[in-house]
């Protein structure tokens, strides 16, 4: 497997743990949860850059793209699970991945779409689906809730905005902590303005801490790193790994076997994976 897609998959497992973090922190404002998260992922930067502080520095317009996608994605991910039934709008939220590869050729040139892709694509999406609603048991009726529009918004933003990071003008991985701090203040300024003060245990800033470095910090940086080096179509199609990931990592955290349903979407997404990293034409 090239560097890149190594480099993704880094990014992925970091973020399988998002949601047994976030179980153990529930009780935890969400914004005032990403908020502290960000900032403190956004600390990676100074090894990373060896205290250089010039190479957080980007043009306005790439720092712009960076907020959008670290905060507004966040942002309209909250509101979609405050308004919409939480599996359901989780589901919505990782069409991120087939986004990435279907909207490729529109962001990126000289990158067109293949009947590949797209089997790929839709295969491993089927295959989050069924992690996901396989792994909670929750696959009763669904109805229509206006949250769905924030989750495909907010699956929408991640995708355009790890496309568009390859055609704005080359900056270093660094730069993600400006986009981070920026997110991270934003997050604490919309907890100041929507949600309840809270006072925070030891053991809550120390997750805090873990969640910051991990899936809100580190991730982004590995993240971006695959994407300046790699295939995006293939990086999307592997990051169908995510909820397969998550949804197993709870089952762990909480001492209970996988489904069949998740042996399934295991080698659905396996499967998708296999055909991601073949070389696309």
């Amino acid at each position: 497997m090239n560097p890149a897609n190594l480099l993704a998959l880094g990014a992925v497992v970091l973020w399988a743990s998002l949601a047994a973090l976030g179980v153990a922190l529930s009780h935890v404002p969400p914004f005032l949860l990403t908020g502290l998260s960000l900032l403190v992922g956004s600390l990676i930067a100074l090894p990373l850059s060896r205290f250089d502080f010039r190479q957080w520095r980007v043009p306005a317009s790439t720092l712009a793209l960076g907020v959008y996608g670290l905060f507004g994605f966040h942002f309209l991910l909250f509101i979609a699970l405050r308004h919409a039934p939480p599996v359901q709008a989780n589901l919505v939220n990782y069409l991120w991945p087939l986004g990435i590869v279907v909207m490729a050729p529109l962001f990126l040139p000289g990158v067109s779409l293949t009947s590949r892709h797209i089997f790929a694509a839709l295969l491993g999406f089927a295959g989050a689906a069924l992690a996901i609603l396989g792994g909670t048991g929750d696959t009763g009726d669904v109805r229509w809730a206006w949250g769905y529009v924030p989750a495909l918004a907010s699956a929408f933003i991640w995708a355009s905005y790890s496309l568009m990071t390859k055609r704005v003008r080359a900056f270093p991985t660094a730069a993600i902590g400006s986009f981070a701090l920026l997110s991270g203040v934003l997050s604490l300024l919309c907890h100041a303005l929507l949600e309840p003060a809270v006072s925070l245990s030891t053991r809550d800033m120390l997750l805090i801490a873990v969640l910051g470095l991990g899936p809100l910090g580190g991730a982004f940086f590995l993240w971006d790193a695959a994407l300046k080096r790699g295939d995006a179509r293939q990086i999307g199609v592997l990051s169908f790994l995510t909820p397969l990931l998550s949804t197993l990592t709870l089952l762990l955290v909480r001492g209970e076997m996988p489904s069949p349903a998740i042996g399934l979407a295991a080698l659905m997404i396996v499967g998708a994976a296999v055909m991601a990293t073949r070389p696309f034409n």
